[in-house]
């Protein structure tokens, strides 16, 4: 089934044209990729999605529903949680205090509880740290949390921006193995990564980008296949 639509989507800056006419989905279950250069319109289309920005023309549908209509703290009510490029953590607040401005739209107790020793589960390191200031943390315990703080929303579909940037491979490793297992738990994820190697390797299928176009589209593994992804995007691999 179809979670996540986007219809011919065109959005601006000002007078700059960033996507030009986009139409992507994601099934529920699935995990898809955006791959593309910086300035490809990867992130631009996690904001449309998220109701960060609004298109001029086209939509953007959750199970059908219209999200243009509404603002991005609604956006989040109806389950579609952004995880932004470079973390945003709260950094004067602890880690504790993260997770739970995570569930702040929620009003289940006994879930929320839950969903923390569920985040706890995923990330010990972050049960470690739960009293940390974030602002404290390495750069990977902050993804960890941001990632955390996410699923505290109770997301019904995830939008990762760039979440192995700047981190050491031990690190990356560890993200990619917990986007693996949220997946496998029955999470929907749409995926932007600058590694594209990384993100079509975890993908069920994928988007190339280029100057706000789709390019491509396909399985993730025909797309590591491509001659085109491969010379521009695999370092020829």
């Amino acid at each position: 089934m179809t979670l996540l639509k986007l219809d011919n989507v065109h959005t601006y800056y000002g007078n700059i044209h960033a996507l030009k006419g986009i139409s992507i989905t994601v099934d529920e279950g699935e995990i898809v990729t955006l791959i593309g250069a910086n300035g490809a319109g990867k992130s631009t289309t996690l904001k449309t999605i998220s109701g960060l920005l609004y298109p001029r023309q086209g939509k953007v549908y959750l199970e059908g529903n219209d999200l243009t209509k509404f603002s991005a703290h609604e956006v989040v009510k109806m389950g579609v949680i952004h995880v932004p490029e470079g973390r945003r953590v709260f950094s004067r607040l602890t880690v504790m205090e993260n997770l739970e401005m995570g569930a702040f739209t929620r009003k289940d107790k006994d879930g929320i509880q839950r969903d923390i020793e569920r985040v706890f589960e995923l990330f010990p390191r972050m049960k470690e740290r739960q009293s940390q200031v974030a602002g404290t943390l390495s750069g990977g315990e902050q993804q960890m949390l941001a990632m955390g703080r996410a699923l505290m929303s109770n997301p019904r579909i995830l939008l990762l921006d760039e979440p192995s940037m700047g981190l050491a491979p031990v690190l990356v490793d560890l993200i990619f193995d917990t986007i693996r297992e949220l997946n496998k738990q029955g999470m929907t994820i749409l995926l932007v990564e600058q590694n594209a190697l990384l993100a079509l390797d975890v993908a069920h299928r994928g988007y190339v980008l280029e100057t706000g176009t789709i390019a491509l589209a396909g399985d993730a593994d025909d797309l590591a296949q491509n001659p085109q992804v491969k010379e521009v995007y695999l370092g020829g691999a």
